[in-house]
């Protein structure tokens, strides 16, 4: 299996690919405004290749539940000059965390390589062309409605079934849209229009979704379900259960970890990983 998006390529089976978190807002629910100057968000994201990230994700626009949209000209003026900065100095791909196609665009013409989409939900193809003209990598994440609706009463009959139902829908569109299946990860969204039970419930099945033959991203970093399932207060230290998400996760198929923090993700996976891979040789 193979993931294209620009100049790279990776191949799979591999170590897991961990993506580092820049979040160049005032607003996002773990490190808002700890970032939000733009040398400040740039220090950052050198410090996350340092620790070992493989991906660099950049944000100017928080998702976070009921978060205020922002313009597509403040969301320039934050990314833009975090972007250019880091093309010019590190040698992994930059990803753009956006819902704005006009976004996506500016930011690959600065030297992004990937489109991070948390509304891939989108009826219209104009993301989709930015990214087929570009030849981009993509992440296409489910969610049920938008940052400001998600978690009003998300419902569902099936949620597995019904995140896979949505993944072959868009890759199908994707693929009308002229964006190549080597060009996509799959993520399923948790703590997107998902109550505690549903992301649960996708984190236990988490394997189901690799008969898309497609990399799986799972983004679970320091999310508030982590405490209302551990029974911590809310502004309780959530790396412990981040760590065990994704150490879960990367034994059910995951292939990409979004995080905030890096190296004690890397540490945590790459552990999992050689423990792993033992056990496969006893086991046979």
């Amino acid at each position: 299996m193979i993931f294209r998006a620009r100049q790279f390529t990776f191949t799979f089976p591999r170590p897991v690919l961990l993506m580092g978190i820049v979040n160049v807002t005032p607003d996002s629910f773990s490190d808002g405004g700890q970032y939000f100057d733009s040398t400040a968000a740039i220090e950052h994201a050198l410090a996350l290749v340092r620790e070992g990230a493989d991906i660099i994700d950049v944000g100017g626009e928080s998702t976070r539940p009921k978060a205020a949209p922002v313009s597509e000209s403040e969301e320039l003026r934050r990314v833009l000059p975090v972007i250019e900065a880091l093309a010019g100095q590190v040698r992994i791909p930059i990803s753009i965390d956006t819902m704005k196609p006009a976004v996506a665009r500016a930011a690959l013409r600065a030297g992004a390589s990937i489109v991070n989409d948390v509304a891939a939900n989108r009826d219209d193809a104009e993301m989709w062309q930015a990214v087929a003209g570009t030849q981009a990598g993509y992440v296409a994440m489910h969610m049920q409605g938008t940052p400001q609706t998600m978690q009003t009463a998300p419902t569902y009959q099936n949620v597995t079934g019904e995140v896979n139902e949505f993944f072959a829908n868009r890759l199908g569109r994707l693929s009308a849209a002229g964006v190549t299946p080597d060009q996509v990860v799959l993520d399923v969204g948790i703590g997107f229009g998902k109550t505690v039970e549903h992301n649960l419930q996708l984190l236990t099945q988490l394997r189901s979704f690799t008969r898309l033959h497609r990399p799986l991203l799972l983004g679970v970093s320091r999310k508030s379900f982590i405490p209302k399932v551990s029974g911590d207060s809310d502004t309780a230290d959530r790396l412990g259960g981040s760590l065990a998400c994704a150490c879960w996760g990367v034994q059910r198929g995951i292939n990409i970890v979004r995080t905030h923090d890096v190296a004690a993700t890397r540490q945590a996976l790459r552990l999992t990983e050689a423990l792993a891979s033992r056990r496969s040789d006893v086991e046979q």
